[in-house]
């Protein structure tokens, strides 16, 4: 598939990832992008003023290169690629009206950072297994990266995983510019349960902030967590991988520290006294880290790996069990 020449691209999401990515593609002059949201009101105020005003209000949004869909199988029609931007938790909705035939002969690029929840399956399999579509035909999106500082323009990386690479060199040749970097790497599975557990880390890491503790615990629990990481991704799919480079490393480091993270925001409010359900309403966007810790933690009963920090958000999350004493648990298994 040539990338070069008019190439067509439905972005499937309204959010700050799916406003960023378009962003992005904007900066190409061979790229039209078709671009479907769930919120009308939010269509109609792209189209007159050219600007998402739900997310990132700032960016200014081409009219000659984004044409605006209602509906999904209009926004799909004629493209090259379908970039997948909803949260995890809505992806079977926002794609109910789709079929087989709507997909065929496209490539799938999944920019979700989570899992289906209650299927404790990744999007990619799930794409996979419902649409006939091959797993090398489809790629992921993973960073280090934050849609915000996309934004800013300010110098950001991104790594295109997929099954094979020749699948993801295209693609990241067109999501890379002029402060855009995007490589192909050929570990799906390793980018992509990568991209879902450093979500759970990152609420650890807003937890233990909330708490109360400092930079150099937070620093040995982000060791810790790049261990335990590798080993659930080796036991799911064993195969050699550097998981000191950027997409693994680099992706963990900047959602466990960043401002802009989401999830460590989220576990910063359980840490200082919000219930799950207080934080949830008082965030606007959605923590994926939330439902990937119930997966990853129902998935482990198959793998049995050690993974001490993941079940310690969980304890706090799901068996409301009091940070503070969780975190004292934990301390004792951190070296």
């Amino acid at each position: 598939m040539s990338f070069l020449n008019n190439t067509k691209i439905a972005v499937i999401g309204g959010g700050s990832w799916a406003t960023a990515l378009i962003k992005i593609l904007c900066e190409q002059p061979y790229v039209q992008i078709r671009w479907w949201l769930r919120n009308q009101d939010d269509i109609n105020h792209i189209r007159k003023f050219h600007h998402n005003p739900s997310y990132l209000s700032d960016v200014n949004l081409s009219p000659k290169k984004i044409k605006v869909f209602e509906k999904t199988t209009d926004a799909v029609k004629g493209a090259d690629y379908i970039i997948l931007a909803v949260p995890a938790a809505f992806v079977q909705e926002s794609l109910q009206d789709l079929t087989e035939k709507h997909l065929k002969g496209k490539r799938i690029v999944s920019a979700i950072k989570g899992m289906i929840p209650d299927q404790n399956i990744l999007i990619t399999d799930w794409i996979s297994e419902k649409y006939g579509i091959g797993l090398n035909e489809t790629c992921v999106i993973a960073g280090p990266c934050h849609a915000e500082e996309v934004a800013l323009e300010k110098q950001s990386y991104l790594t295109i995983g997929s099954a094979e690479c020749p699948a993801a060199e295209d693609f990241a040749k067109l999501m890379t510019c002029r402060y855009v970097t995007a490589h192909a790497l050929d570990d799906l599975y390793g980018v992509e349960y990568f991209a879902v557990m450093k979500n759970i880390i990152a609420l650890a890491c807003g937890i233990t902030h909330g708490l109360g503790y400092g930079d150099n615990f937070q620093a040995v629990m982000v060791s810790n967590a790049m261990q335990e990481i590798g080993r659930f991704v080796t036991a799911l799919d064993p195969r050699t991988r550097d998981i000191s480079s950027s997409a693994y490393l680099g992706d963990l480091l900047v959602t466990a520290y960043s401002q802009f993270s989401r999830n460590r925001l989220f576990g910063n409010m359980i840490g200082r006294g919000y219930s799950v359900k207080a934080a949830q309403l008082e965030m606007k966007m959605i923590a994926e880290g939330f439902y990937a810790t119930k997966s990853i933690m129902e998935m482990n009963k198959s793998f049995n790996v050690n993974i001490p920090i993941t079940t310690a958000v969980y304890n706090i999350l799901y068996e409301e069990q009091a940070p503070a004493h969780v975190m004292e648990e934990l301390k004792k298994l951190l070296k």
